[in-house]
């Protein structure tokens, strides 16, 4: 069966550079563990490292997380449906929302449970996921504010995920504007300007972040060690975090193109070969991975002589040349993975999760 790998250390080395990158900076930062996809092994090794808030877009994994430590700060990074409303406020500690009906059936909640739910209120900054338009903002703080049960803890902006709208200071800044007009005009203290993910890290660095953004929430640098923003490695972390190990189950000399009329395959697609390399042929391994476990663009093999040329369901056909390096039967092949290639694998039940 293949398997995926953390390793400890590696991780342990990416946090403590951000923690430190963060502390210097006065900056208050939570991991987004969603590409643990509750995982227990791999959240207690997250735990393990002092996290104290824990970032996630489903109630069942932070639910997991209370269970693990229920003194660990909750956030839940999306407005909740309302059918998930109760667990909403059982399970976070807070939670971001853009809809005043959401808000009010948390408070209603919150008074039942006899708790404060604390929201943090995103606002549009140009990537048109989640976020209230900015003619409207005013108007929905003075809502708001009147509910009870509720603490108005921040307000935030998301970028980059949909349509790969970069932050820029000029972004951030009207951010911090919008976070001084609601505290003048309704007398109130807003603690948290989460204005930062992995992709404004860069940005530290460069001095460009407004020291009125206080609050970072981060999930991809951590684990892949990656400068979101460059689409680049950041050098002073580690990019191997995961690994992926599949088993070779067949190995055998074959031809480079298939013999026979062609019709569309297994994910619809209709592929053509180059006839001129009729006559070659190659060494092909299939490995115990599929499209039901990933997709090959989101893994690369650590050995740059293979190739991935085909996937089914249940398994992947990789070239390998000559094999030059001897690769048999049973030997496993690593691979590099991506965010989405992890978040992935992480979801499916037929990967085995290791810790070394």
């Amino acid at each position: 069966m293949a398997y995926t790998v953390l390793n400890r250390k590696k991780l342990k080395d990416n946090y403590q550079y951000l923690n430190r990158l963060f502390t210097e900076r006065q900056i208050e930062w939570g991991v987004v563990s969603k590409v643990f996809c509750g995982s227990r092994t791999y959240l207690k090794e997250l735990i393990d490292l002092g996290v104290q808030q824990i970032c996630d877009s489903r109630i069942t994994n932070l639910k997991i997380i209370k269970s693990l430590n229920p003194d660990i700060e909750t956030v839940f990074i999306k407005p909740p449906a309302k059918r998930y409303i109760s667990s909403v406020v059982k399970y976070a500690d807070a939670s971001f929302n853009t809809e005043f009906e959401t808000i009010k059936m948390l408070s209603d909640e919150a008074v039942k449970q006899c708790k404060i739910h604390k929201i943090i209120i995103m606002i549009e900054l140009g990537e048109l996921r989640e976020g209230v338009m900015r003619n409207e903002f005013i108007d929905f703080y003075a809502r708001v504010f009147q509910l009870p049960n509720i603490e108005v803890a921040g307000l935030g902006t998301n970028l980059t995920c949909m349509y790969g709208v970069l932050p820029s200071q000029d972004k951030l800044l009207q951010l911090c504007l919008y976070e001084q007009l609601i505290e003048a005009k309704f007398n109130k203290v807003i603690p948290y300007i989460t204005g930062g993910t992995s992709v404004t890290i860069p940005l530290i660095s460069k001095g460009l972040l407004p020291k009125d953004v206080n609050h970072f929430r981060v999930g991809e640098t951590l684990f892949l060690g990656t400068d979101v923003y460059n689409s680049a490695p950041n050098p002073e972390m580690h990019q191997d975090v995961f690994k992926l190990y599949a088993e070779i189950i067949e190995l055998r000399e074959k031809p480079m193109i298939p013999d026979g009329d062609l019709g569309h395959n297994v994910s619809g697609d209709l592929l053509e070969f180059d006839q001129e390399r009729d006559h070659t042929h190659a060494y092909r391994a299939i490995i115990d991975i599929g499209l039901l476990d990933v997709e090959a663009s989101h893994i690369k093999p650590k050995d740059t002589a293979l190739k991935i040329v085909g996937s089914s369901s249940d398994m992947m056909v990789i070239d390998l040349g000559e094999n030059e390096a001897g690769y048999k039967v049973g030997s496993q092949v690593e691979f590099d993975l991506d965010y989405m290639g992890i978040l992935r694998l992480m979801s499916c039940d037929y990967v085995d999760k290791l810790v070394t």
